[in-house]
């Protein structure tokens, strides 16, 4: 018999529904502030809707969009928990690629090399807008078959 949404879980039920060993989500707990599971006696934990819906979205940032732990912890720290919970893999449903992004992915190493006081070099933003689309469709398809080569490894 399935919960409802708004029942409380076990950390063995959010294991299972997140594909984390039990483990990670106590790490988790340590190093995200964020995530107070209620905890009754002998320690047992329970988390609320709220909680799963964090973890859900601290998962899908280090696993699938690539954030480190401290990355996360920016994220949670300058945009809060709720922008977090957001967080989903795309939807898949454009006919090209099968792939729709929801959201702007961050440019990570062009953020980090401006707050570190580098500029972009002249003439890169011409050069970016003059990729060919045939080029781009390559990488993409070859992104799909190292992502399939890599979700069939992990599961």
């Amino acid at each position: 018999m399935d919960k409802a949404p708004e029942a409380f879980r076990t950390i063995s039920e959010v294991a299972d529904e997140l594909k984390v060993p039990k483990h990670v989500l106590r790490f988790w707990e340590a190093k995200f502030a964020q995530l107070k599971p209620m905890k009754r006696g002998g320690g047992r934990r329970y988390y609320r809707p709220e909680d799963v819906a964090l973890l859900r979205g601290i998962r899908f940032l280090l696993y699938d969009d690539g954030y480190t732990i401290r990355g996360v912890q920016k994220i949670l720290r300058e945009q809060g928990p709720r922008f977090v919970m957001e967080q989903r893999p795309p939807v898949q449903d454009d006919k090209k690629t099968g792939v729709t992004i929801e959201r702007e992915i961050p440019d990570v190493a062009a953020e980090a090399a401006q707050s570190r006081g580098f500029s972009r070099p002249p003439g890169l933003a011409e050069q970016s807008a003059e990729v060919d689309a045939e080029g781009l469709g390559a990488v993409l398809k070859e992104l799909e078959d190292c992502h399939r080569i890599l979700t069939a490894a992990k599961g």
